[in-house]
């Protein structure tokens, strides 16, 4: 018989002091790691839904969505650990690189959604 393993999970002081250093955004509540993305409406709401979806489908980890007219809440935690562990963190890291990318400060050829234009605007920055 193979011994099934646990995962690593981390106590609320590590997961606070991760988030602190890494996730600043991200906060520790009742077990779950969460962020707010706030949006300019119900169009940028559902594509940061939909970026949560497909992210999470391609990482085979899923987190709790909540959302209204101009935020998308996200929650995470391992299931089957649980707690908090390594897959969450990469998981949050991944959000946030792809949610608040922002190409025109990135530099490169992609001008990204322009500012002054709030008819496009669509994700609220941090």
């Amino acid at each position: 018989m193979t011994a099934i393993s646990k995962e690593k999970t981390y106590s609320d002081a590590e997961v606070t002091a991760i988030l602190q250093a890494n996730l600043p955004n991200w906060v520790l509540e009742g077990g779950w790691i969460l962020r707010k993305y706030r949006t300019h409406g119900w169009k940028g709401t559902l594509m940061v839904i939909n970026t949560i979806g497909h992210l999470a489908e391609a990482a085979w980890h899923h987190p709790e969505i909540s959302a209204s007219y101009a935020f998308v809440e996200v929650r995470l935690q391992s299931h089957d650990a649980r707690g908090i562990t390594d897959k969450d963190f990469e998981l949050a890291r991944k959000m946030e690189e792809v949610i608040q990318w922002q190409p025109a400060k990135a530099g490169g050829a992609l001008e990204g959604t322009p500012s002054g234009d709030p008819s496009v605007a669509y994700v609220i920055y941090d």
